[in-house]
């Protein structure tokens, strides 16, 4: 059992450093703000950022009340991530926002999260 909770925390330890080198390069700024996924295991969540300011100008996820009633497979599924990415890219778009940056939060740019990233572009967002 101990080796699982090493397993664990490597992993954990493995993400936080690709998700800091990431944002080394990736910024959102008033023009381009920055689309941050997280993902846990029951549900998806993205945000859009602007880092000049440090503040949060949409969010979506996975967990609403609205999106979780379209969602028969369940929360954290990859239909999951494209409703949120969808939901918000067209939160961003009503808010006069059409081009954007992706941070991938350190997770590797396969299933969950290229689902959040299509289901923006999507809606229209250009990154």
């Amino acid at each position: 059992m101990e080796h699982l909770v090493k397993k664990t925390r490597r992993k954990r330890q493995r993400r936080a450093r690709a998700h800091l080198r990431v944002r080394q390069k990736v910024r959102g700024d008033a023009e381009r703000p920055r689309i941050a996924v997280f993902k846990s295991l029951r549900y998806v969540y993205a945000q859009l950022i602007d880092d000049a300011q440090g503040v949060t100008l949409a969010q979506a996820s996975s967990l609403e009340p609205g999106l979780k009633g379209k969602l028969a497979a369940g929360t954290g599924t990859r239909a999951a991530a494209r409703l949120v990415g969808e939901t918000l890219g067209q939160r961003a778009k009503d808010k006069g926002y059409a081009k954007v940056v992706f941070d991938r939060g350190g997770y590797i740019y396969h299933g969950k999260v290229r689902e959040v990233a299509e289901g923006a572009r999507s809606a229209g967002l250009e990154f």
